[in-house]
């Protein structure tokens, strides 16, 4: 029985446990002080790296596509840091939007924004592959909006997570330009970037973009098809908005 007050019962050699037991019971035992620095250095610095993670991220969204080359240009490590965050963010969805838009064909596709070649290593065709720093071999870099590729020269455009920047109309003309006569846009969209399909829809067509389907019912992306109808109208078009994509911290 324990001994009045609640106290503890002293061990042989009389002195009182302290408070709470034996402190060197396995189960209790405190990690080693450099352990326990190591843990909170690696929390400060993925910290850190998720809020320039998300500095990077804003910039990306409300900068032009010129304007975010020269961002990684001047910071090639930036773009690292970036892809790892935007990797553990599209790690939190159900699916990865890209596991849906790749699907084999022989046709020559040119992939927008393409980050790691995920959908050139899907398929067997010939994929140009386009982005801001080449985090593969395969990986052509240049502005999205000023791709090195003859006009009339690739059957599908891929935009999977890729349609960022303030000159969007741009970016999109560009991948009118190098699509043939008949060829398919795939967009893929975080769904709560749309703040008015109907309205996007629009401002597609007006860029020369006919719809063939279109796929809402995820709440994490919408999964967009064209076809191109013909040339864009060379105005601003009205109605092509997108949210910027801002992550809270954690």
């Amino acid at each position: 029985a324990a001994p009045p007050g609640g106290l503890a019962a002293a061990p042989p050699g009389g002195q009182p446990a302290p408070p709470g037991g034996d402190q060197h019971h396995p189960c209790r035992e405190s990690a080693p002080p450099g352990d326990r620095s190591s843990v909170l250095r690696a929390r400060m610095e993925e910290r850190l790296l998720g809020a320039r993670f998300r500095y990077i991220n804003q910039q990306l969204y409300t900068s032009s596509s010129r304007e975010a080359a020269r961002l990684f240009q001047n910071d090639p490590e930036a773009f690292a840091i970036y892809h790892r965050g935007f990797q553990r963010q599209v790690g939190r969805w159900p699916e990865n939007p890209v596991q849906r838009i790749i699907r084999p064909a022989s046709l020559v596709v040119a992939d927008f924004g393409c980050g790691d070649c995920k959908v050139a290593g899907g398929v067997r065709n010939k994929v140009h592959c386009f982005d801001l720093v080449p985090l593969s071999p395969l990986v052509t870099v240049c502005d999205m909006a000023e791709v090195p590729l003859a006009a009339e020269s690739v059957d599908v455009a891929v935009f999977c997570l890729a349609l960022m920047g303030t000159n969007l109309q741009e970016i999109l003309e560009e991948a009118n330009r190098v699509l043939k006569q008949g060829g398919t846009l795939l967009v893929a969209e975080v769904a709560s970037r749309f703040e008015d399909t109907r309205a996007f829809m629009n401002a597609m067509a007006q860029l020369g973009f006919r719809s063939v389907s279109k796929d809402l019912s995820s709440s994490f992306f919408h999964l967009l098809e064209f076809a191109k109808a013909g040339p864009p109208r060379r105005r601003p078009v009205p109605g092509l908005r997108l949210r910027p994509c801002l992550y809270k911290r954690r």
